[in-house]
C-alpha cells in the first residue's frame, strides 16, 4: 500500500469518530468504540466469503451432535482463519436494517456470533456496552454505515474497478497492525499522554529492543520454529515488531520459520487491544496451545507475578519493558499471603538450586517495585537445550542496578546473573524517551548463550547521546531512536571493542560486600548530682539507677570515670546488674564523649566485641 492510500485509509477512519460519535460519547471513549468495530469489519470482511458455507458446517456440526465447544476447530478449518462468526448476519446485512431495536438485536446476535478468542476480545472491551450506547444515541446504524462505505477497504485483497484495475489497495497484514496501532496512539495523545505513555513503549524504541533480540544471532537462524515472550505485553508492540524482525532477517538468509507468539497483561482493555493487534497483524493460526498436557491461552489476561499464564514454558526471546516503581501489594494479597513476602512459595522467583546450606535463595525485591520480578520471571524461562538459548531483553529503570542489599532479593538475583555469565550488556539510553516520564533507561540483555569473546565480561554501552531530537514534543518524550541511530547502538555491542561509549569489564567487577561501618559508643560518666532521671515505667528500673548512683558516689567519689571504670567498679561492689539493664545505664547516665574509651557489649570483659555507636546517651 501506498503511503498516500494508507493516510486516506487512516484518516477516514479517524473521522468516523469526529462524524459519528462527537456529542454523544466522551473522547476518551472514542477509541472504546473505533477500534472493536475496525477489529470486526476486518474479520467481517475475512469471513464473509466463507460466511454460507461456514453456516452449512455449523448445521452439519450440531446434527451429528457435536458439542458447541468443540466445533471451532472444524469451523476454523473452512473460514481459513483461527476465528469464525455462525450468526446469520454480515456487517452488509446488518447495514440494512432500519428499525433501531432489531438493528441492536440482531447486531448483539451478530457479536455472539464470533468465537471464542474473539469473544474475549468483544468482552474485554466492555463492547457490548457501548452497542447499549450506540443504540440509545442513534448512531448505532450510522456507524456500521461508515465502516462498511464502498470508499474504504479494510479487507486484504484489492477491491477492483469494472474493468479489473485496482480501486482500492489490499491491506495486508503487518499494514493492519500498523494502522490500529497508530488509531491507538493518537486517540490516547488526543485524550491524555499519559495514558498512552502507560500503554506505550515508543515503536523507535520497540525496534531497538527487537534489533538487540535478534540481530547478533541472525546467522544462527534456522528454518525452524521459534517463541517470542514478553510478560508485560501491553498493546502487543514489541512481539509485533520482533516477530516482523525474525521473519524479515530469516528471509533474507533463505530460511522459512514459523513464529509462536506469547504474551500476559494485566489490563483487560489493554490486554484485549494487544489480542486484537495480534490476530489483524500476526501469522498466527490458534490463539492456544498445549504444554503438559493441559490447553492453555497464548495470551493470558492476569498479573504475571501473581498469576503466571504459561506456568512450565521456556522460550527462545523474552523482551519486555515491564513497570517500574509501582507497588506490587496487591499480589501478595492473590496469594492470601497479605504483607508477607517471606511466605511466597513460587519457584521462578528463587535461584533455581539451593545454597550451601540447602536453603532456598529468595530473588524477591521490595514491595514497592515489581520490575525485578519480570527480570526473574524472565530467566525462569530459558532454555538450556538449544543452540540459541533464550535471549531476554529487558527495559529497566536505574534502581535495578543497586537497590537492595548484600543477600537481598535484589542484590541475590544481580548476583546470580552475574556469577553465572548470564549478563552480556547493559546499554544506557536518553533520558526523554517516554511519553509520560523523563527518567533514563536501561536496557539489559541476558543470555545463556554468549559467545566465546563475551564469557566472563559485561559490555556497558552509553547511549545517551545516541538520539534524534523530535520537532514536537510527544508528552515528555522530546527525542527519538531512529533507524540511523539503532545502527549505531548495535555497532557498538557487535563491535564489542572499549571506546569512549562502550566499556567493557570483567564480572568480578559487578560483585561486591555489604559492609556496615560502625563507629563505636563512647562514654564517660560524670556529674552524677546533676543527672535527672526521667520518670520510667517499671519501679525497679529507677531503683537500679538510684542504686548505681549511690555506688558512683560512695566509691568513686562521684569522679568523672569511664564505662569500664563504673562497672569493674560495680563487678566489685556487688551492686547487681542483670546483663539486659547494661544499656538502661549507659543511655540515662552516660553521656557520649569523643575522648572517651570505647564500651564492650560485656563492660568488664575488654576482649567482647566493641558496642556501636546506635543511640544518643543523655
Amino acid at each position: 500500500m501506498e503511503q498516500i492510500q494508507y493516510n486516506q485509509l487512516f484518516n477516514f477512519i479517524w473521522n468516523i469518530a469526529n462524524d459519528v460519535l462527537v456529542h454523544a460519547f466522551v473522547k476518551g471513549d472514542y477509541k472504546k468504540i473505533i477500534l472493536p468495530m475496525m477489529v470486526l469489519r476486518r474479520f467481517d470482511i475475512l469471513l464473509e466469503p466463507k460466511h454460507e458455507v461456514i453456516l452449512k458446517q455449523k448445521e452439519i456440526l450440531d446434527k451429528i451432535k457435536i458439542p458447541v465447544s468443540s466445533q471451532e476447530p472444524a469451523l476454523f478449518q473452512v473460514s481459513g482463519y483461527p476465528f469464525c462468526n455462525t450468526s446469520r448476519f454480515t456487517m452488509k446485512i446488518l447495514r440494512a436494517e432500519t428499525n433501531q431495536t432489531r438493528l441492536k438485536q440482531n447486531f448483539l446476535e451478530y457479536l455472539d456470533g464470533f468465537s471464542k478468542d474473539v469473544q474475549d476480545i468483544i468482552d474485554k472491551f466492555k463492547f457490548k456496552q457501548q452497542v447499549d450506547n450506540l443504540s440509545n444515541t442513534g448512531r448505532l446504524g450510522t456507524i456500521i454505515e461508515k465502516f462498511t462505505d464502498e470508499n474504504i477497504n479494510l479487507g486484504i485483497n484489492p477491491i477492483l474497478n469494472e474493468d479489473g484495475s485496482e480501486r482500492l489497495p489490499g491491506v495486508e497484514n503487518h499494514t493492519m497492525g500498523t494502522l490500529f496501532e497508530q488509531l491507538l496512539r493518537k486517540f490516547n495523545e488526543e485524550n491524555s499522554v499519559t495514558e498512552a505513555g502507560e500503554h506505550f513503549t515508543p515503536r523507535d524504541y520497540v525496534a531497538l529492543l527487537a534489533d538487540i533480540a535478534v540481530i547478533p544471532i541472525a546467522d544462527k537462524l534456522q528454518s525452524a520454529t521459534y517463541t517470542i515472550y514478553d510478560g508485560a505485553c501491553g498493546t502487543g508492540g514489541i512481539l509485533s515488531v520482533a516477530e516482523k524482525q525474525i521473519q524479515n532477517l530469516a528471509k533474507d538468509r533463505g530460511k522459512q520459520v514459523k513464529i509462536h507468539l506469547f504474551g500476559q497483561e494485566l489490563q483487560p482493555e489493554t490486554f484485549a487491544t494487544c489480542k486484537a493487534d495480534l490476530m489483524l497483524s500476526s501469522s498466527a493460526e490458534s490463539f492456544q496451545y498445549t504444554h503438559g498436557d493441559v490447553t492453555r491461552e497464548r495470551f493470558f489476561c492476569g498479573s504475571t507475578i501473581s498469576n503466571d499464564g504459561h506456568p512450565g514454558m521456556k522460550f527462545d526471546f523474552c523482551i519486555s519493558n515491564p513497570p517500574f516503581g509501582t507497588p506490587w501489594k496487591e499480589d501478595l494479597k492473590a496469594w492470601g499471603i497479605d504483607n508477607d513476602k517471606t511466605k511466597i512459595t513460587d519457584r521462578r522467583f528463587f535461584q533455581p538450586q539451593c545454597d550451601n546450606n540447602g536453603q532456598l535463595v529468595s530473588f524477591i525485591p521490595d514491595v514497592g517495585d515489581p520490575q525485578m520480578l519480570f527480570l526473574a520471571n524472565n530467566l525462569s524461562r530459558m532454555k538450556y537445550n538449544t543452540e540459541l538459548g533464550t535471549r531476554i531483553v529487558e527495559v529497566h529503570n536505574g534502581s535495578s542496578l543497586f537497590t537492595g542489599n548484600a543477600g537481598g532479593g535484589e542484590s541475590n538475583l544481580r548476583k546470580y546473573i552475574i556469577e553465572n555469565d548470564l549478563l552480556e550488556a547493559i546499554i544506557t539510553m536518553p533520558e526523554k524517551e517516554f511519553y509520560n516520564t523523563g527518567i533514563g533507561t536501561y536496557i539489559w540483555v541476558v543470555t545463556n548463550r554468549k559467545e566465546p569473546r563475551r564469557r566472563g565480561k559485561v559490555q556497558l554501552i552509553d547511549a545517551t547521546g545516541i538520539k534524534t531530537p523530535l520537532r514536537k514534543n510527544l508528552g515528555e518524550k522530546n527525542c527519538e531512536t531512529n533507524k540511523d541511530n539503532r545502527k549505531e547502538i548495535m555497532q557498538l555491542l557487535q563491535d564489542f571493542k572499549e571506546t569512549e561509549k562502550s566499556k567493557i569489564f570483567p564480572n568480578k567487577e559487578f560483585g561486591y560486600y555489604n559492609v556496615t561501618v560502625e563507629r563505636p559508643l563512647r562514654l564517660v560518666y560524670e556529674n552524677p548530682d546533676e543527672i535527672k532521671l526521667p520518670i520510667l515505667r517499671r519501679n525497679e528500673d529507677i531503683m537500679l539507677l538510684n542504686n548505681v548512683i549511690n555506688a558512683w558516689k560512695e566509691y568513686l567519689g562521684g569522679h568523672a570515670v569511664s564505662d569500664f571504670a563504673l562497672f569493674f567498679m560495680l563487678e566489685q561492689k556487688k551492686v547487681k546488674v542483670p546483663a539486659t539493664k547494661i544499656n538502661l545505664i549507659r543511655q540515662h547516665l552516660g553521656k557520649r564523649d569523643e575522648n572517651a574509651d570505647v564500651c564492650h557489649i560485656k563492660p568488664t570483659k575488654l576482649d567482647s566485641p566493641l558496642v556501636a555507636d546506635q543511640y544518643c546517651p543523655k
